[in-house]
């Protein structure tokens, strides 16, 4: 049974990737999840320099999910390449690094220092909803994000990259397709949608930053349906993210057009939903007989309409 995908020129064993901000810098759960047996590991945003992230508190639990307002705190580039790297470096799993800055000339700055010492992707954060410049911006207007993907395209020799899309667009197949064109290898989505929870004994907002992203099972519906919508508009891979419990949704968003899928929020209710991800996959596979995931990629059957009441 085969289950490698590629993403672009990089081959993945299995199609099982973890979210940025999710999994840490991968050590974190090392004692949870066996590394090696994902197909990527993706660490946590990394800025140029080192960030604070928003005050406290910053994570609420809502229905079918949560609020988080971090505000992509993470070591930096110089302690990150020092400190974390080289652990990573001993797994036969591959390595991508998201990256975040306030301006297109830190993007290519840290995309050049990560390609240089041979990390295998480069995931480009330009849809943060808990940061008031910077990615969002960048994310959500269309020139500027057609000339950073340019930009970096032309500097990343052997890195593939990624651009992670903001789900606060009014037409996500718009976007992919500037990704696309622009030299993205590859479209991962979604990121977390704006939301916000009051504390109705207090009256204030349950996070400090008062609004936060919100993720898990509530956005999945949306992430499965902008996935579709991008399958539609581009030839490039896409990474299907949101609200990824187990291998039934991990399928849904490959049936919908995915190669690949990112787990988060899962992680933080159970710590091996990856592990068990690829092993429910791979159950279904073999309940049906199929040799190959990549039989899945798209394999969507949307011909007949089911809306008509009047059938």
């Amino acid at each position: 049974m085969d289950l490698a995908v590629n993403i672009g020129h990089l081959k993945l064993k299995n199609p099982v990737m973890t979210a940025s901000g999710t999994f840490g810098y991968g050590e974190e759960y090392s004692e949870f999840v066996e590394l090696n047996m994902l197909g990527a590991v993706v660490i946590k945003g990394i800025s140029l320099k080192p960030m604070e992230g928003n005050p406290s508190p910053r994570i609420c639990e809502t229905p079918c999910g949560m609020l988080n307002s971090i505000g992509l705190q993470n070591i930096g580039l110089k302690r990150f390449l020092k400190e974390k790297l080289p652990y990573l470096k001993k797994f036969d799993t591959r390595l991508i690094v998201n990256i975040l800055g306030n301006t297109p000339q830190e993007y290519v700055k840290l995309s050049k220092s990560l390609d240089d010492v041979s990390v295998d992707g480069i995931e480009l954060n330009v849809s943060c909803p808990n940061v008031k410049k910077g990615g969002i911006i960048l994310g959500t207007n269309k020139k500027a994000l057609a000339r950073l993907i340019s930009k970096i395209r032309q500097s990343v020799k052997k890195a593939i990259v990624i651009t992670k899309l903001s789900p606060n667009v009014s037409n996500i197949q718009e976007f992919s397709k500037i990704a696309e064109d622009a030299g993205s290898d590859a479209v991962s989505l979604i990121n977390t949608i704006p939301g916000m929870a009051i504390d109705i004994e207090t009256w204030k907002p349950k996070l400090a930053n008062i609004t936060g992203g919100l993720s898990g099972p509530a956005i999945k519906p949306i992430a499965v349906r902008m996935v579709w919508e991008a399958h539609n508009a581009v030839k490039i891979p896409i990474i299907g993210i949101g609200g990824i419990m187990n291998a039934e949704d991990a399928i849904e968003f490959m049936l919908a057009g995915a190669t690949a899928i990112e787990v988060g929020t899962a992680n933080f209710v159970n710590p091996k939903a990856t592990i068990e991800i690829i092993n429910g996959i791979e159950a279904y596979l073999k309940k049906r007989d199929m040799l190959d995931v990549k039989e899945l990629i798209g394999g969507l059957n949307a011909t007949e309409s089911h809306n008509n009441l009047n059938d």
